[in-house]
């Protein structure tokens, strides 16, 4: 699949103005974002490109007083590997549990767990705030012989903790056939077996049920699957989701009260968040 990067310039170049740009962009389908000196690089799949779209979004910018200034670049799928190498990917330690680093990485920290990860144009090396916020939700958690279901799998580093972790089945889900094949890639540099590949939306979910649903996606098409999700759970199934703000967090609390799923926690890093619901006894 080719892509195309925006490079874009940020004036202010804060982390706040660069995320509220980020999700901005995802709601549109970029899949991913590196912040770079000037503000940031943001990939979308060559077939979601829209000029008008992105016109759109730069100029109701939400945030007073600032600048934005873009340039477009083409990218064929197969520079994609290069590009980490020589810019982007760096190993990253969580919460002094794990280390998640690329095949051509050197010198690299130890820690409890080790997951190669060689990310393409896939979404989630650990690098982004949400990706930290659920890997370090699944370190938590006593997933050993328990049905795990990672949605919006991106390079399915959360499945493969939590196989590595003893979490059986596990299925990895994506709408996007490329990171569906980056994961089956990513699988076999683990050396992990029977993760289950699927590739679609909430929608194609069957009748299974799930003791951990862990979704990192957008706030608008989390709103959208919390009902599936909730059919997917039974007592005490738990269910986990990223990739949204604080302000965010009340609609999603508000949803999710409707399918009896209790709020357990939250967390939150540089101004992401990430929720944790149990499902309930029928009222």
């Amino acid at each position: 699949m080719d892509y195309y990067r925006l490079k874009l310039t940020i004036i202010p170049n804060t982390e706040t103005h660069r995320d509220v740009l980020a999700a901005l962009l995802a709601d549109c389908g970029f899949e991913s974002f590196v912040e770079s000196e000037n503000g940031l690089d943001a990939f979308v799949p060559e077939k979601l490109y829209s000029e008008t779209t992105i016109a759109e979004i730069l100029e109701n910018y939400p945030l007073p007083h600032t600048l934005i200034r873009q340039e477009v670049e083409w990218i064929k799928s197969q520079n994609w590997n290069e590009e980490w190498e020589k810019n982007f990917f760096q190993p990253v330690v969580i919460d002094n549990q794990i280390v998640v680093h690329s095949s051509f990485h050197k010198n690299i920290p130890s820690a409890q767990y080790e997951i190669v990860i060689d990310p393409k144009m896939a979404f989630g090396t650990g690098h982004h705030a949400t990706t930290c916020l659920m890997l370090s939700y699944l370190l938590e958690l006593e997933v050993k012989n328990r049905s795990f279901l990672d949605m919006g799998c991106g390079t399915a580093v959360l499945a493969i903790l939590a196989k590595i972790k003893g979490a059986d089945p596990v299925v990895a889900m994506d709408i996007d056939s490329y990171a569906c094949e980056n994961s089956l890639e990513n699988i076999r540099l683990n050396h992990v077996d029977d993760i289950q590949i699927r590739q679609g939306d909430a929608s194609v979910l069957g009748k299974e049920r799930y003791d951990f649903i862990f979704a990192n996606i957008n706030r608008n098409i989390l709103l959208n699957d919390i009902q599936i999700y909730a059919s997917c759970m039974q007592e005490g199934s738990s269910l986990l989701m990223s990739g949204f703000y604080r302000e965010d967090c009340n609609l999603i609390e508000e949803e999710c009260k409707k399918y009896q799923l209790e709020y357990i926690s939250d967390k939150e890093k540089d101004h992401w968040n990430a929720l944790h619901f149990r499902k309930g006894s029928p009222s």
